[in-house]
């Protein structure tokens, strides 16, 4: 299956290209070839790019939702008596 499909791709008597002359045949296989080898380079360098980028997005996310819940808790100690928990019993200061 793979030798059939690789054979009507690059075999020039069984692809679409067969009927044009022998010389546009070859240009239109080196642009594919240029293509593809940009497009395979591509991917391969996301590949590399995408880990890194995936774990600096995840502690990103995991800085803000530690800041946000330390704000939450911070603004549910502030009752009206907060001073309890926060004022210097020996001197009466906050």
């Amino acid at each position: 299956m793979i030798k059939n499909a690789y054979g009507l791709i690059m075999d020039e008597t069984r692809n679409p290209f067969q009927k044009l002359p022998k010389m546009v045949r070859f240009q239109f296989m080196l642009v594919l070839s240029y293509m593809w080898s940009v497009v395979f380079s591509i991917w391969i360098g996301t590949m590399f790019s995408l880990w890194p980028m995936i774990l600096g997005h995840t502690a990103l996310i995991i800085a803000i939702f530690f800041t946000a819940e330390t704000f939450r808790r911070a603004r549910g100690a502030m009752t009206p008596d907060h001073e309890i928990y926060f004022k210097d019993s020996k001197i009466g200061c906050a």
